[in-house]
């Protein structure tokens, strides 16, 4: 699919920062569940941090497409690090910069897009992961504030951010329609990381549990109108979903790239074990599907973009098929690597274990399957 000359550049920036500054530290990542916030100020002094806001305030002016083609080339080095990245520069930046006033875009998205502060996107809650309006969280007005109380979990960069976006229930009489957003600063009192979760996958991409006890949110920090926010829910995950399949896709193109160099060099009666039909089946398999999934991908971030009809749909599909794909790619990595595959002294058994996420994270492969066929069904 063919890209703008502005694309090219931000993925051609991205690679060659990933290939020289990510790919040595990648295995430390991944081993030490560490998160590397130099590093992010590095996205940040390139604009990718702020690829989705304008320049007037601090970010590239750039969009989605720019977005996934940002955590492809990242996901090729680091699962994690893309995974976090899309917290913070389309979860969390991107909801900024779409339904903040300009006065918060103002205050809080220069740090943001520098790298200086990191942020988070707070919706799942212990009690709703697929049922995200069923959360508990309350937000209590009294007089110039908001009054949080409640718990979040499975919140990628939540024990790491300074900036969260956070979602909570203003009016419980109206159900669905009574939830707010708001803005919640990391070092507000009563707000605490509960518990920074021990994943099997995407180390050194923090998750947390976090907590909210009588955190005062002041009323100019709400997002948009109150009782508003499950149109601005609705967005983010339709824009989640579209852009964060470029993890996967990320995650399949390094899984195709390791077998094919390990498949040239191994040798086995004689030959190397490319010549053998079985292990050709999966890497032409394997490069189908990529190519499949890649096409799938930005055409749904195009349409994020033009926000045309049934945007719903096709990031639910892009992001159903990309996940699927890119386990596949890294369990076949693994197989063709044989033993070898299966040691951490090679890196496809992380990418297996990352690529994991991306079937569950954001949405999992059964809720996706259910919001397609629901809007088959409707006409949508």
């Amino acid at each position: 699919m063919d890209l703008t000359p502005e694309h090219e550049q931000i993925r051609d920036t991205v690679r060659r920062l990933a290939e020289q500054e990510l790919a040595p530290i990648a295995a430390r990542i991944d081993a030490d569940d560490w998160f590397p916030r130099d590093f992010f100020r590095r996205l940040g002094e390139i604009g990718a941090l702020g690829v989705l806001v304008p320049e007037a305030f601090g970010g590239s002016g750039g969009d989605y497409l720019g977005a996934a083609l940002i955590m492809e080339e990242l996901a090729r080095h680091s699962g994690s690090v893309s995974l976090s990245y899309g917290a913070h520069a389309v979860l969390c930046v991107g909801a900024i910069a779409r339904d903040a006033s300009d006065q918060q875009k103002r205050r809080v998205l220069p740090r943001l897009c520098s790298g200086e502060a990191i942020g988070a996107w707070a919706l799942t809650e212990p009690s709703s992961g697929s049922d995200a309006l069923g959360m508990r969280t309350r937000a209590v007005r009294d007089g110039d504030v908001y009054v949080l109380d409640g718990s979040k979990t499975f919140i990628t960069n939540g024990s790491e951010a300074e900036t969260l976006v956070v979602y909570a229930r203003t009016n419980p009489a109206l159900d669905a329609h009574g939830i707010s957003v708001f803005l919640v600063d990391g070092k507000a009192s009563g707000f605490s990381c509960s518990k920074k979760l021990d994943k099997m996958g995407m180390r050194g991409s923090p998750t947390a549990e976090l907590r909210f006890d009588g955190v005062r949110v002041p009323v100019a920090d709400r997002l948009g109108e109150e009782n508003r926010g499950v149109a601005m829910m609705m967005r983010g995950l339709d824009v989640e979903r579209a852009t964060l399949a470029g993890v996967s896709v990320g995650l399949a193109q390094a899984a195709l790239d390791h077998a094919l160099v390990y498949a040239r060099e191994r040798e086995q009666f004689g030959r190397p074990i490319a010549d053998f039909q079985m292990v050709q089946k999966i890497l032409a398999d394997t490069y189908v599907e990529l190519t499949a999934a890649r096409l799938l991908v930005y055409e749904s971030a195009r349409t994020c973009i033009r926000q045309s009809s049934g945007v719903s749909k096709l990031a639910s599909a892009a992001k159903l098929f990309a996940s699927e794909i890119a386990t596949r790619a890294g369990l076949a990595a693994v197989q063709i690597l044989g033993g070898y595959g299966y040691t951490r002294d090679y890196p496809v058994e992380r990418i297996a274990r990352d690529a994991k996420l991306m079937e569950i994270g954001a949405g999992t492969s059964e809720i996706q399957r259910t919001i397609i066929a629901r809007d088959l069904i409707r006409g949508r």
